[in-house]
């Protein structure tokens, strides 16, 4: 007659696969979260240059602030960020940078 494994080797499988599943989906959701976060971070800095750069081709200078962006082209930067928006000259490119505040 055919031997009957223990049940803790049955169960092993079982066990292996209730501890590795969790800790792979809670990898795999950190990275995906860290990819989001790189990405916002990146559009947003896209957005003020985008915007410095439009009001350059309109108006023939970069602003001196940010704020001149804001309230003439709607750029809208989330609380999460802090933008270093450094003027050089109104005919060239200002310094611009986007971090995040945590």
């Amino acid at each position: 007659m055919g031997r009957t494994k223990p049940l803790w080797r049955r169960l092993l499988p079982i066990l292996t696969l209730l501890v590795v599943l969790p800790l792979v989906l809670l990898w795999a959701s950190r990275e995906i979260g860290g990819r989001a976060d790189r990405e916002a971070l990146a559009l947003a800095e896209q957005a003020v240059r985008r915007a410095a750069v439009q009001c350059y081709a309109l108006e023939g200078f970069y602003p001196a602030d940010l704020g001149y962006l804001e309230a003439h082209y709607g750029v809208r930067v989330d609380g999460a960020y802090r933008v270093d928006y450094r003027h050089v000259a109104s005919n060239l490119m200002p310094d611009i940078t986007v971090l995040p505040i945590s």
